[in-house]
């Protein structure tokens, strides 16, 4: 290394920094998806942007690779690398509600779990995503789809301002106002233009909603899955949900004699009144019978976190999305097919609907460019036995190979693989040229490449 040794940046940062020579290594260099094992030079776990800002400038300027990671949800690895510098923002997780101005600021390294405790006793929200422990800065760089997209747009749709170090070491403001290009691009453009060590979000009046799980019989998966595609064309935008194929975990609601059964699921949000959560439900317990649901008034944090223990970290991680404009009946046969085979409890199939508020933000206004499609699917592998790696990572692929054909070019940025990057023009669309501008601008040498990366 020609720049800056190990000694001086330890000198220079608040938070640890952590290298092959020193016991925590092990657990430091850990990531969520344990498919992926390496090694970084070193583990910078910052304790604030003044920190950020010392570790960018040891990476550029010993020529090393950096690598982000904020909530570390990062499917296909990218919060980790060989042989560079692992910015890690894990202990960067306050949040501040601003009241009065109904917004709320979350540290780079906040999850969705923060937030929502946080915001919460204030009665309100924004969209976060599915599982607790996914983190809000990735989530939202990516777009951020989650049960509240409906009615109050995507995350990136509710982001205010955002803090960020750029590749040359500087740390800028963006809004509308300062860096309005940076800005755009952050708002589903990944984690290409820098490290965001703060995120400003304008907050909804949502507390408590009505919803959760409900399980029907694979017999009857068309039927529903058909009534779900006419439902969610018109519902009020305070109804979210999704359907799925799960494998039915073992909780007290479902009976113990279909444990381990894959079923058709389907996982409500209702965020209205609350005395109306049963009528809006209602039509779902008309189209067929329900074999067992976990359904009512809740905390809106308590159906964020009511999945997280299906996904703790450690599983091996492979998928695979599109987003859909039209589920189509040939959709539907190709999901029918693929979707009872499941393999194990952990793994997952989603369609969730992004219609609604999504559709009322023009594709040229933020980075997220398919505010025509109407939902995002992803077919998530997810499994504890590293030797049946094969067998999983087979069923993900023949999944999406069915149902690609009824599926738009690009997918989710948040959904995709390590053996996505061919995909990155087709998921930016029209974007993608004005992202590659605004690479150039703000990170010419591409120093922040290991993402679904925009090449300058």
């Amino acid at each position: 290394m020609s720049g800056p040794t190990i000694d001086r940046l330890r000198e220079s940062v608040r938070g640890p920094v952590i290298t092959r020579d020193d016991e925590e290594y092990e657990e430091a260099r850990k990531v969520y998806n344990a498919m992926i094992d390496r090694r970084p030079a070193l583990v910078v776990r910052c304790a604030n942007a003044g920190d950020v800002m010392q570790a960018v400038d040891f990476a550029r300027e010993n020529g090393l690779d950096p690598a982000v990671r904020g909530g570390g949800h990062s499917v296909p690895g990218f919060g980790t690398c060989d042989d560079g510098v692992v910015i890690d923002l894990s202990g960067m997780r306050g949040v501040r509600v601003d009241p009065t101005r109904g917004t709320a600021r979350a540290e780079g390294g906040a999850t969705w779990g923060d937030f929502n405790a946080a915001t919460h006793a204030f009665g309100s929200a924004t969209t976060g995503g599915i599982v607790s422990t996914t983190g809000v800065s990735g989530l939202t760089l990516g777009g951020g789809i989650g049960y509240l997209a409906r009615g109050c747009g995507l995350s990136c749709d509710n982001l205010v301002s955002a803090d960020v170090v750029i590749a040359d070491g500087r740390f800028l403001v963006a809004s509308e106002d300062d860096n309005a290009d940076l800005f755009w691009a952050l708002r589903g453009g990944g984690g290409n233009f820098g490290v965001v060590t703060s995120l400003e979000f304008r907050l909804h009046p949502v507390k408590d909603i009505y919803g959760g799980p409900m399980f029907y019989e694979l017999s009857d998966a068309e039927t529903v899955l058909r009534f779900f595609r006419d439902f969610i064309a018109d519902a009020p935008e305070q109804f979210g949900g999704f359907p799925a194929f799960q494998i039915a975990p073992p909780l007290p609601f479902i009976p113990q004699d279909r444990h381990g059964e894959p079923f058709l699921a389907v996982v409500s949000c209702w965020a209205g009144s609350l005395d109306q959560g049963e009528q809006v439900l209602k039509p779902f317990h008309d189209i067929a019978p329900v074999v067992a649901e976990f359904v009512g008034p809740m905390p809106y944090p308590a159906l964020n976190s009511a999945f997280d223990a299906l996904v703790p970290p450690g599983l091996q991680h492979y998928w695979k999305a599109n987003f859909v404009t039209d589920l189509t009946d040939e959709a539907i046969a190709a999901h029918l097919e693929h979707g009872p085979k499941v393999p194990v409890v952990n793994s997952t199939m989603h369609i969730y609907p992004i219609n609604g508020a999504c559709h009322r933000v023009a594709p040229e206004a933020t980075a997220f460019p398919y505010r025509d499609a109407n939902f995002a699917a992803v077919i998530a592998g997810m499994w504890p036995d590293p030797a049946a790696n094969d067998a999983n990572i087979a069923w993900v692929r023949d999944y999406y190979e069915a149902t690609a054909p009824h599926s738009e070019a690009g997918g989710y940025i948040n959904f995709m693989g390590a053996d996505d990057q061919g995909r990155i023009t087709a998921n930016y669309r029209g974007n993608y040229d004005r992202l590659v501008d605004v690479k150039r601008k703000y990170d010419p040498d591409n120093l922040f490449h290991l993402n679904q990366n925009i090449q300058p």
